[in-house]
């Protein structure tokens, strides 16, 4: 019985205040507060809200045949708590149906996987933490940031005890093979999913494109492109930002009434499913070993790094961030750290980026800055400040030690 299996992406940063050189903000002043506030009512209203009200009503209608994955952070959690408390509890909702399995990830969204594996397995621990507390739940499967994946993650991600991970099907890694099948870490027991990434984007990125060949896209003809992969795999993975509900593509793009009806034109060939991660790995084998030598990502063209370390501003930036780590967590001050890591979330990276056409487009379009360099030099202007609060931490500790003696 074939499944598609769907994986929605829950996220937003903590935007940065712009600040000046000279300014001596502490860190709960790093932040926007307004801008923050502000973004997170109306993508709850625009989208959490109503897409989550969808998910239950499809669940309950099809007595639990219905059945979808989530990948929710710790950044979003918090703005959710602050500013749209409604609508972390319509999550909490669905999670308690049994139907919506949670993924797990780096709590802050980051890119520690590709620059600090102690790191990186701190936030997943953070991560794994906040799930439990929150939603009563502790992830199996995990999800890195944008889906960065290599076989060094695979590794890394099944020695925390994740049983698959989820990953982009490019085509170069790929090669003649399908993502639609179950793989294989070549040297641990690790499943690997992979996106769908052509039905994935029919409806992520074309659903509202009236110079697309296909628009307008119905659920009937979708689920026929869906249905014709019979034969050619287990599952159909389509893995997208839930924002695709509401915010990237607007309620009036008919992208609701689309959603809506899916299952029940999905269900129209009886022998397909829905079916969430743990339970496409639990049913299927895997199909072969799949090798990942390079570091891939679901972000544009190039599906690698280059959306947030394509450029010298973006790679400076990196590194200053990453090298603080051992002073920062040498001041033992729990805010100092979170904001630290508030800092590594991978949209301030993602703002830098210097690309052109298309791509370039939509880095210009998800920025709220008025270029590259202006996102470049407020992240710098926040790590100048931060490195001076852990100067002065450190000053007064050797100074406390020195009376002490």
């Amino acid at each position: 019985m074939p499944s598609v299996c769907m994986y929605f992406q829950i996220h937003q940063p903590f935007r940065l205040r712009k600040s000046r050189i000279f300014d001596s903000p502490g860190v709960h002043e790093f932040f926007d507060t307004d801008a923050n506030s502000i973004i997170t009512q109306k993508v709850a209203r625009k989208c959490y809200l109503p897409a989550n009200a969808l998910l239950l009503e499809l669940i309950e209608r099809h007595a639990g045949r219905f059945r979808v994955a989530m990948s929710i952070t710790g950044t979003v959690v918090e703005q959710m708590r602050l500013y749209a408390p409604d609508a972390l509890e319509s999550f909490q909702r669905l999670v308690r149906t049994g139907c919506v399995e949670l993924l797990g990830e780096t709590y802050y969204h980051s890119l520690a996987a590709v620059r600090h594996e102690e790191e990186f397995r701190a936030q997943v621990a953070v991560h794994r933490e906040m799930c439990r507390n929150v939603f009563g739940v502790e992830p199996a499967v995990f999800r890195n940031t944008e889906l960065i994946y290599d076989d060094r993650i695979g590794r890394l991600a099944s020695e925390m005890g994740f049983k698959a991970v989820m990953a982009e099907g490019a085509d170069d890694i790929l090669g003649w093979r399908s993502p639609n099948y179950v793989y294989t870490h070549p040297q641990c027991p690790i499943r690997l999913m992979l996106r769908n990434y052509r039905l994935s984007d029919d409806v992520a990125f074309r659903f509202s494109d009236r110079r697309w060949s296909e628009f307008p896209l119905t659920a009937d003809r979708f689920a026929n492109w869906v249905h014709q992969t019979s034969g050619n795999g287990t599952q159909v993975n389509l893995f997208m930002d839930f924002e695709t509900f509401g915010e990237h593509q607007w309620e009036d793009t008919g992208i609701f009434h689309f959603f809506r009806h899916f299952p029940d034109a999905l269900f129209t060939q009886p022998d397909w499913n829905f079916a969430t991660p743990s339970e496409v790995v639990a049913a299927y084998a895997p199909a072969a070993e799949l090798s990942v030598g390079r570091t891939m990502s679901w972000a544009d063209a190039e599906r690698d790094l280059s959306a947030w370390a394509g450029n010298r501003i973006q790679q400076a930036a990196m590194d200053r961030l990453y090298g603080m780590r051992d002073d920062v967590l040498a001041t033992g001050d729990a805010a100092v750290i979170d904001a630290w890591r508030k800092l590594q979330t991978s949209d301030h990276l993602y703002y830098m980026s210097t690309k052109c056409a298309e791509d370039g487009a939509v880095h210009s379009y998800f920025s709220p800055f008025g270029s590259p360099y202006d996102a470049f030099i407020s992240l710098q202007n926040a790590m100048h400040h931060l490195e001076r609060i852990v100067g002065r931490n450190a000053s007064l500790q050797t100074k406390t030690e020195d009376t002490t003696v």
